[in-house]
């Protein structure tokens, strides 16, 4: 299955078991931040792509309907230390990244590295701990600060 086809799906199956209503605004904004390029969207960018689209939909129905995306978990809330809550789309089994995060511009840069995962879960085996979800995240300044200071 498609992973657009499989999230589609799971958010379907939420709104049915909250017995909510499935709405053409949802249905917009699920397009626009599941195919968000970089996928970190603060509410205010994810606003700007979607009133384009259609400029009745308002700030509090995107605030609300990522609120909704994160209870039923096709999305993470995170903060990156700047003031700024991000939305980023959850990731399923074998999709797991982790993040480079500039201090100087904010430019946030996803990396996948096996090694990280498998040291991961061989610290969580030696611990008898069973590790749900992690995460990565290393500051500091990306090429183009580095060059400019």
């Amino acid at each position: 299955m498609k992973l657009t086809n499989k999230r589609k799906k799971a958010l379907e199956e939420y709104i049915a078991k909250k017995r909510l209503k499935s709405t053409r605004q949802r249905n917009i904004i699920f397009s626009e931040f599941f195919s968000y390029p970089g996928h970190h969207v603060t509410v205010e960018e994810l606003y700007e792509r979607v009133k384009k689209l259609s400029p009745k939909i308002g700030y509090a129905t995107i605030y609300r309907t990522l609120k909704l995306f994160k209870e039923c978990d096709l999305a993470f809330e995170r903060n990156f230390g700047d003031g700024r809550t991000r939305f980023e789309p959850v990731k399923f089994e074998g999709e797991h990244h982790d993040h480079l995060i500039c201090i100087a511009c904010g430019k946030i840069t996803e990396f996948e590295n096996q090694r990280i995962e498998h040291y991961s879960r061989e610290v969580a085996s030696k611990n008898n701990f069973e590790v749900i979800n992690h995460k990565v995240e290393l500051y500091g300044y990306c090429s183009s600060c580095r060059r400019n200071k």
